[in-house]
């Protein structure tokens, strides 16, 4: 199960912990803001599934960055309309057949399903 816990303690930092590593969410400046995380989340879990498929195929793959970009609609209720990924593999080069596996392949991540499956979201106060 992943659980993570967001706790408040006067203004507008927020502490976020997951296992046993925290970072500071703050739509003022003090750490990154909650569309970034959500941003964040998105290349990361991508990051890992081109890491995860050039080491099965044997792929050369030393730097590679994924680059998430997003804007709000400037109607309500203020969502990403869309996202945009970009993977700059560093300069590795991949044929045809190789790019198309890979680009299947990383769409399997499951923040990538998660955000195309339009997930049930439950609010609950306790």
């Amino acid at each position: 199960m992943y659980r993570v816990e967001v706790t408040n303690e006067g203004g507008t930092p927020f502490k976020v912990r997951s296992k046993d590593y925290e970072f500071i969410v703050d739509t003022k400046g003090a750490g990154v803001t909650p569309p970034d995380t959500l941003l964040a989340s998105l290349g990361s879990c991508v990051g890992v599934y081109i890491r995860k498929y050039a080491e099965g195929a044997k792929i050369d793959l030393k730097n590679f960055k994924v680059t998430v970009e997003s804007e709000f609609g400037k109607e309500a209720p203020f969502t990403f309309k869309s996202i945009n990924v970009r993977v700059d593999l560093g300069g590795a080069s991949l044929d045809d057949r190789r790019r198309k596996a890979l680009l299947e392949f990383i769409k399997n991540c499951p923040v990538h399903n998660t955000l195309k499956g339009n997930p049930t979201i439950e609010i609950e106060f306790r």
